[in-house]
């Protein structure tokens, strides 16, 4: 049976679940939701465990903070002993417009702490990454309280297709291929 370690990025806490910087968790929370899973709360972040059709989706939510996740995805990864090629990150990105998606094999941390250790504790830039847009619609010096707020009503209006849109993608991701996902799912 295949396995695949999906990590949903995000800070821990009432204040920070309706926030920007936690789309990695909310994400994971709708797909969960969708069908019927429940997080537990487990060595360094909630864990549950989705399976469809011969593959294993173990989805994390890392209680480390945002900027020590790779503690988080390292540990899991070993734990499963789940191949890199099998990771998928779920991620804010401030450089996408709201609710674009783009999906990456590699690439730099572009300033996002959490990614940055990540990329620290596997050694490495190698990995998949599904970067949701949240723009970057924020004044200069404002960019700590842009991605650590709350989403506009707006936002939220046009929230619910993107979290289907991104369910969609991660069942792409184990089902077809990080390629034919990224084919897919890019610019959509």
């Amino acid at each position: 049976m295949k396995k695949f370690l999906i990590v949903g990025l995000g800070n821990i806490g009432k204040q920070y679940a309706n926030t920007r910087h936690n789309i990695g968790f909310k994400i994971l929370d709708h797909f969960a939701s969708q069908e019927n899973l429940t997080f537990e709360t487990q060595k360094l972040g909630d864990v549950t465990t989705f399976k469809l059709k011969g593959r294993t989706f173990i989805f994390l939510k890392p209680s480390t903070y945002m900027n020590l996740s790779g503690k988080a995805v390292l540990y899991w990864l070993t734990k499963e002993n789940i191949p890199l090629e099998n990771l998928l990150i779920v991620t804010d990105d401030l450089n996408l417009s709201f609710g674009s998606i783009r999906v990456k094999t590699k690439g730099s941390d572009g300033g996002h702490n959490g990614l940055k250790d990540i990329q620290d504790k596997l050694n490495t830039t190698n990995y998949n990454r599904f970067r949701f847009g949240i723009s970057d619609a924020f004044n200069k010096g404002q960019q700590i309280d842009y991605v650590l707020g709350e989403w506009t009503d707006e936002e939220n209006q046009k929230l619910k297709e993107r979290l289907e849109k991104s369910v969609e993608l991660i069942k792409s991701f184990g089902m077809a291929g990080i390629h034919i996902t990224m084919n897919g799912f890019n610019g959509k």
